[in-house]
């Protein structure tokens, strides 16, 4: 019997994901696969690119919503998915991350009676002041079938009371990607670029909605830029908080701000970086796999592996440890991690082999 699964993406980290799922899928063969991308991200470089270089097959559904509040874009992919789903529904419904696009993928399966699974359950930052705690909590109480990227992602899911049968820890799937797509990744050609340099990406609110914070970190890195190359591909919306006050606008000569890249040149330039400063919760697992300090300016993390076995460092808002802790890397003392179990750019055959076993698919509906 082909089983039809429908993966829900929508912004640049369920691409990654998704595509080696995809491929496994495709090569075990027994599944027919289509794709619904939710255009949560819209810009070019964060998409339509990222589908070339990742091999991903165009979408079969672009709902197009573009952006708003979490409550109007999450409501408006419900409204876009719900006829595509009810039309024509898949048998499983794969979904990723932890963005507005996974949540309402997740009520919507559910409301429909489709059966859905999560790749990458069970993470939890214990903070529901991000909207993406939010969205993990929902997602994983409603998906049938919970694929975990480590061992804290099971043990959390146990904490909440999930039936230990609709956990399978897996691995990471963007580990899978890296290691794939590494050897093609280079740096793209940025004028008067020299090793040692740090790169830096900013899109959480908590950094760039607050100006006060904003400016701090932008001040911080200038301060670094004195000292070596920094490259800021700035996010858009980092970029509109930059723009609306010109008065932070960072500068420096060794300060490079580029716009958003390809996965490929951002790879690229992140495996020759001395150290790299983010938000984000892929990039802390991407060098912790590439053996780069990773400073980290949040308070806490659904990734807690990468700074227990990783080489992740949680530095807030303290801006003097930022500093402190880039001065460590660039003179060679950077942390230094370890391999961390699972995450083998295997995942995706792990997963591929889960599903064909899984005994959950949703049942034809009755002749009438």
């Amino acid at each position: 019997m082909i089983r039809r699964i429908l993966h829900v993406v929508g912004a640049r980290p369920n691409f990654m994901k998704a595509a080696p799922v995809h491929a496994a899928l495709k090569a075990r063969g027994g599944f027919a696969q289509s794709l619904v991308h939710t255009g949560q991200h819209y810009d070019p470089a964060m998409s339509d690119t990222l589908f070339r270089q990742l091999g991903l097959p165009a979408p079969d559904h672009n709902l197009g919503v573009g952006s708003g509040t979490h409550a109007v874009q999450t409501a408006e992919i419900m409204v876009r998915l719900e006829p595509i789903l009810a039309a024509d529904p898949p048998d499983l419904v794969l979904l990723y991350g932890d963005v507005n696009s996974t949540m309402a993928g997740a009520l919507v399966a559910a409301k429909l009676g489709v059966p859905a699974a999560h790749v990458e359950a069970g993470l939890r930052s214990f903070d529901r002041t991000m909207p993406e705690e939010v969205n993990r909590l929902v997602t994983d109480r409603l998906c049938e079938l919970l694929l975990t990227p480590s061992e804290d992602g099971d043990e959390n899911l146990l904490r909440e009371g999930v039936e230990p049968a609709k956990i399978r820890r897996v691995g990471n799937v963007m580990i899978d990607t890296l290691a794939r797509l590494l050897p093609a990744a280079v740096a793209p050609p940025l004028p008067g670029l020299a090793a040692p340099y740090v790169l830096v990406t900013l899109h959480r609110p908590a950094n760039v909605d607050d100006p006060a914070a904003l400016a701090a970190i932008l001040k911080t890195l200038m301060r670094a830029a004195q000292k070596t190359h920094v490259v800021f591909p700035v996010h858009p919306r980092t970029r509109a908080r930059i723009d609306a006050a010109p008065s932070m606008a960072p500068s420096g000569s060794r300060l490079i701000l580029t716009a958003p890249l390809g996965y490929l040149e951002f790879l690229g330039l992140q495996k020759g970086a001395a150290a790299v400063v983010t938000d984000s919760g892929g990039i802390q697992e991407e060098t912790t796999y590439l053996g780069i300090p990773c400073l980290t300016v949040r308070p806490n993390t659904e990734r807690p592996v990468t700074v227990e076995s990783g080489t992740n460092t949680l530095v807030g808002s303290d801006m003097t440890r930022l500093e402190a802790e880039l001065d460590a890397a660039l003179s060679g003392r950077g942390k230094k991690g370890r391999p961390i179990p699972l995450w083998d750019g295997r995942a995706a055959e792990r997963i591929a082999d889960e599903l064909a076993a899984w005994s959950g698919w949703r049942r034809p509906p009755r002749p009438a």
